[in-house]
């Protein structure tokens, strides 16, 4: 019985991509608070459309560094062709 072990290297890439995804998190409600809160302004739809990017790019890479751990501690699938 073969035990694997945990891919420590794979895990801290995974928290690093978690710490950027928390950055995000955080950052795009802000600008589009920011953005609702110009609404006259001439930039109100340029800085709306890049909350909605961030935030957007915020759920991706939490599903991406979720996968990265997850990789870190079971392994990757091995397909049967």
């Amino acid at each position: 019985m073969s035990q694997k072990r945990t891919d420590k290297d794979l895990l801290v890439k995974g928290i690093k991509h978690i710490a950027y995804t928390i950055f995000l998190m955080f950052l795009a409600p802000g600008v589009i608070y920011q953005a609702f809160k110009n609404q006259g302004h001439p930039l109100y739809w340029p800085v709306l459309i890049l909350g909605f990017i961030l935030a957007i790019g915020a759920v991706a890479m939490a599903f991406y560094s979720l996968k990265l751990i997850m990789e870190s501690l079971f392994g990757k699938k091995k397909r049967k062709l």
